[in-house]
């Protein structure tokens, strides 16, 4: 998504610093204005240093897409301390870091666009992936309670809820616990049934290019919603979760997923 918006926006004349922890896989991307950049959003020294040096080039940052995230799949009974925190400091904590450093130079000009790439899953449960629901359920929260923190400042925030996308996230960003995978595990009718499911979704789902236009139409819209979805399972699953009791809806889950 990703790197789908970086050509986007270039091509629509933006100035792009594509922040990557691998500048040399961007190396192709030959476009005059996309710039690919070092950036680890688990160290503020780093971001910082890169919100400078545009800050320096540029006297302003116009738009912040939070972009960078990925999937572990475990059960809570598996998961490690080390997962959970590198889970939620790659997904939550890296989007508060880089808002962190990039809010005080919207602040300064009054204006800025914050948009925060969440998931359909900030919004609905599914078993095994609760350390991912919950880091983008805070990515909602974030997204929430910011809004009305810069509204004074006139920078809007906005969240993006993609449903499944045909992207790396299932080759390069699923991360799995091994004792939750093991054959004996008590889990392991759990993980037969949804994992093979969730990856095949994910693998055939919306290409990535559609975020980009998204994002291109929340820039230029003023009046744009604070939140929306995109992709088939979200704009099928969140008008569903807003429409049903809690249970109803857990029961759709159940039947659409055979859990």
């Amino acid at each position: 998504m990703g790197r789908a918006t970086a050509e986007y926006l270039s091509k629509h004349d933006f100035i792009v610093y594509a922040g990557t922890r691998s500048v040399e896989k961007l190396q192709d991307l030959k476009h005059k204005n996309i710039i690919p950049i070092h950036l680890d959003i688990t160290d503020q020294e780093n971001i910082n240093k890169v919100t400078s040096r545009i800050y320096k080039e540029h006297k302003k940052i116009d738009v912040l897409v939070n972009n960078a995230g990925y999937g572990l799949v475990s059960t809570v009974e598996d998961v490690t301390e080390e997962e959970m925190f590198a889970q939620f400091n790659v997904n939550v904590f890296g989007v508060l870091r880089v808002c962190k450093s990039v809010i005080p130079i919207m602040r300064e000009k009054e204006d800025g666009v914050i948009i925060n790439i969440s998931s359909f899953l900030g919004k609905i449960g599914l078993p095994l992936l609760t350390m991912y629901n919950s880091s983008k359920y805070a990515v909602e929260g974030i997204t929430d309670s910011l809004r009305y923190e810069l509204k004074d400042f006139n920078i809007r925030v906005h969240s993006i809820m993609p449903g499944f996308f045909n992207t790396n996230f299932a080759r390069d960003n699923l991360v799995t616990n091994e004792q939750t995978f093991a054959e004996d595990s008590p889990y392991a009718s759990l993980v037969s049934k949804l994992a093979p499911v969730i990856v095949e979704q994910i693998n055939s789902g919306n290409s990535a290019s559609e975020i980009g236009e998204m994002i291109l139409e929340i820039i230029n819209d003023d009046k744009y919603p604070a939140r929306t979805t995109i992709g088939d399972k979200a704009k099928k699953f969140i008008p569903m979760r807003k429409e049903l009791s809690d249970e109803d809806f857990e029961r759709r889950v159940r039947e659409h997923y055979n859990l």
